[in-house]
């Protein structure tokens, strides 16, 4: 058995979704381990494309197990409506999904003041109480998935953490406070999905490893967005570095063998803050449209601009990451010249350019298949990063996967 992190490199979308559905087997054990249902991982598998912001991508795969970890918010709401989605769509998630006890509760004031506080500070977050949530976290006084097990003591501490955020909605973002007797009542509602899945989920990572499963941690987000290594103040409020594992799953830094790095062949990224290597121009265009590059959560546009290698170098050594993935190389297929960043003079990108391959990669199944440039491009970004290349995808479909 072996333990694998999948973690993103950049500002999120890298396709982690995909690549964790691909390498899921039979045996495998999917685990998230921070973030809420901001995140989106699309998977298309035979044709068809699913979405999801909670439930790990391992679900796709009818004999795998998936675990959601005390490091994530959970929105009741989302969670029910994600199981309903994956159910009509003939996935079935029963005996199948383990959610922590300790996961905290997002809650309609946490929304409310997710959305007014943006519209004052413009951080550009996706408004669905992620932020908020974490921060009670932090304040000791969430409200847990386990709670939802008991409506008597729930309603008292209900009640209290709803009067505190009722004041900083009128009293200092000048918002409508919300009536804590409907949200009690909302709240009943989905006391079902506790007794369903609520467990400790720190026993059952251990229990599955002892008994040969291999175990796959799914990050969310990037790298590049973690609250304390990220471009602060524009990150997301939880630690979506390696580091995040060890407190959001309750596994220690040894448990993981394998750390796979994901990044784009280029660079993404939705909502505000900098982005040294952005594109203004028509080349941004082209890999907007190729690249079909809209959130998943959100469907906001995302900013594209080229491959940043400095960044990426840094990160790499935050997440002591051993091999890499590099998705969306077809994306590049109709360029001329490509550039990846390599340094910076003060604040300004310092590019090498690679000739463009103009040719299709969608079906390329080896290494060998690639175009020679593509192949350049590939073996340039692996030497100075000096972390193999081992999977390349040229396609949203799993066997549009090349292992190297």
């Amino acid at each position: 058995m072996t333990t694998t992190l999948v973690i993103g490199l950049q500002w999120g979308d890298e396709g982690k979704g995909k690549i964790v559905d691909a390498l899921t087997k039979d045996s495998s054990v999917v685990c998230r381990f921070q973030g809420g249902h901001n995140a989106g991982h699309t998977i298309k598998v035979e044709g068809k494309s699913h979405v999801l912001h909670l439930v790990p991508s391992g679900i796709i795969n009818p004999k795998s197990k998936c675990l959601i970890g005390n490091g994530v918010v959970i929105s009741p709401q989302a969670l029910e409506e994600e199981i309903q989605m994956l159910n009509n769509a003939g996935i079935s998630v029963e005996n199948r999904l383990f959610i922590s006890a300790k996961c905290p509760l997002i809650l309609p004031t946490h929304i409310a003041i997710d959305q007014a506080r943006d519209k004052q500070e413009n951080i550009g977050t996706t408004g669905r109480g992620i932020g908020p949530a974490y921060e009670d976290k932090v304040g000791r006084r969430s409200i847990k998935f386990s709670d939802l097990l008991d409506l008597v003591s729930i309603q008292e501490k209900l009640f209290n953490i709803l009067d505190f955020h009722n004041k900083v909605l009128t009293k200092l973002l000048n918002a409508e406070e919300l009536d804590p007797k409907i949200i009690f009542t909302d709240l009943k509602k989905f006391q079902d999905l506790a007794k369903s899945y609520s467990c400790n989920t720190n026993e059952l990572v251990e229990d599955f490893y002892k008994n040969g499963n291999d175990i796959i941690f799914e990050g969310a987000q990037g790298s590049m967005l973690d609250i304390d290594h990220g471009t602060y103040p524009y990150v997301t409020s939880s630690n979506t570095t390696a580091g995040g594992v060890s407190s959001g799953l309750g596994v220690g830094p040894k448990f993981i063998d394998n750390i796979l790095g994901i990044s784009k062949a280029y660079t993404t990224r939705v909502g505000e803050g900098p982005f040294p290597t952005e594109l203004f121009d028509s080349t941004a265009e082209e890999i907007s449209r190729i690249g079909n590059e809209f959130g998943a959560t959100t469907g906001r546009p995302r900013r594209c601009g080229w491959l940043d290698l400095k960044a990426l170098r840094e990160v790499i050594f935050i997440n002591s990451v051993t091999t890499l993935c590099i998705t969306k190389l077809d994306v590049l297929d109709n360029l001329e010249t490509i550039n990846a960043c390599i340094d910076y003079d003060q604040s300004t990108p310092v590019y090498k350019s690679f000739t463009g391959w103009q040719s299709s990669t969608v079906h390329c199944n080896n290494f060998s298949d690639l175009p020679k440039y593509a192949q350049e491009y590939i073996l340039y970004i692996e030497d100075f990063l000096g972390v193999p290349v081992n999977i390349i995808s040229v396609g949203p479909s799993r066997n549009q996967t090349i292992y190297r």
